[in-house]
């Protein structure tokens, strides 16, 4: 057996933070991957793209994250954290170098948005197990056992919300409206690949051996507690926000003429923020002994969903509001509350490659404003019937997560 195993750290000093590196990377790679959401009225107004196919870039970005998600952790557990970080910074920079040239056509949107999945995936999904490692001892000794859990989704809500708001701000008010974010964008990630390269190495311990496809093997995703309760719950993390403020600006378009770009970027930043906001909470709503977080997630995301149907069908933008802050509500509270049921499925050897799985599954949820528009759009049932069939289907999904409310509990 030839695994490489990574020497044992020497314990950090008490004011190191060296988690703060890659809760960094983190931060600026989901800004990348969300930096285009509310570009898209941008892009229907002056390219005239249709509804469909603006949803379709959306759609796009999943091709990018769904792979990345499942190979990036597994790679990282046989080669290390860093080299696969590293790879998602560079990601994050080609993602806004494709992107300045958007106005070439949709083919380059559709590259920027796949390579934006790319980053994403590598750096949420590495990053995660990277800041579990890093919010223990020895390399953070104060640290509670849920902070990695919390840490990796607080970035990954801040930096989606920063990213959204500088694009949506300047593509409203500011010049050179489908270059300056992308361009900011690679200014400040750039640096990163240096605090990367920094960062302490815990992930290089060869994974499994022999060829790479049994690296790829996550036995723990057929846990039963994995495939009867986190499995219904995730893909509805994400549907939930790709709903409340990827979609529901382009519903709401016709009230607010003029201002729908500074709109669409004010229901970002309402629910990431509010994702953000109920994340300590959801750590203490999380219980090891039950599906409590991710049912009162469920829940949540459920109401969302709702109000979205509302808000479309009445044509408000005040309801919309709300609709994006309880969207991103759910949404927070299923994330840190689906990464740490993960967290304790999964043993030292795949907790990567099961965190991965989670994402791939969460993340397929962007798909959904693609196929509610593409049904729309050739004939099916109108949008508002649609989304009340959402509804009852987030509901069936609680009465499933109900039913295995209390088994199936990994061993503690």
């Amino acid at each position: 057996m030839n695994a490489a195993v990574a020497p044992s750290p020497a314990p950090a000093p008490a004011r190191a933070r060296p988690w703060a590196s890659v809760f960094a990377v983190m931060f600026f790679s989901t800004w990348a991957g969300n930096q285009f959401s509310p570009l898209l009225l941008l892009y229907q107004e002056r390219q005239h793209y249709s509804t469909t196919a603006v949803n379709g870039f959306l759609g796009v970005y999943v091709l990018g994250l769904v792979p990345a998600f499942l190979l990036s952790g597994a790679l990282s557990d046989r080669y290390g954290r860093r080299p696969l970080m590293f790879a998602g910074v560079l990601a994050a920079v080609a993602t806004s170098a494709a992107l300045a040239f958007g106005e070439a056509g949709p083919l380059v949107i559709c590259l920027g948005r796949f390579l934006a999945g790319v980053a994403v995936g590598t750096a949420t999904c590495v990053g995660t197990s990277w800041l579990k490692e890093l919010s223990q001892p020895p390399y953070d000794l104060r640290a509670d056992p849920g902070a990695g859990a919390r840490r990796a989704a607080l970035s990954f809500s801040l930096g989606s919300a920063t990213g959204a708001v500088v694009a949506g701000l300047i593509a409203q008010w500011g010049p050179w409206p489908e270059q300056l974010p992308f361009a900011l964008h690679i200014l400040l990630t750039l640096p990163l690949a240096w605090l990367v390269l920094r960062a302490p190495e815990t992930g290089l311990t060869g994974g499994v051996p022999g060829p790479l496809v049994n690296q790829l093997r996550v036995p723990a995703a057929g846990h039963r507690r994995f495939t009867r309760v986190v499995v219904v719950v995730a893909p509805w993390i994400f549907a939930s926000a790709a709903l409340g403020y990827g979609y529901l600006p382009v519903l709401l378009a016709p009230t607010t003429s003029g201002l729908g770009i500074a709109y669409a970027t004010l229901l970002t930043a309402v629910a990431l923020g509010a994702s953000a906001l109920v994340q300590p909470w959801a750590k203490r709503l999380d219980s090891r002994d039950s599906a409590r977080g991710l049912l009162v997630g469920l829940a949540v995301i459920t109401a969302g969903i709702a109000l979205v149907a509302a808000a479309d069908q009445t044509q408000s933008w005040v309801l919309g509001i709300l609709a994006a802050a309880v969207s991103g509500s759910g949404m927070g509270v299923g994330m840190v509350s689906g990464v740490l049921e993960v967290q304790r499925i999964a043993g030292p050897a795949d907790l990567a490659g099961l965190t991965g799985v989670f994402y791939a599954i969460a993340y397929s949820g962007f798909l959904l404003p693609t196929v509610l528009a593409a049904l729309a759009g050739h004939g099916g049932p109108p949008v508002p019937l649609l989304l009340v069939a959402i509804t009852a289907m987030a509901a069936a999904c609680g009465w499933v997560v109900l039913r295995s409310y209390r088994r199936h509990l990994p061993a503690r």
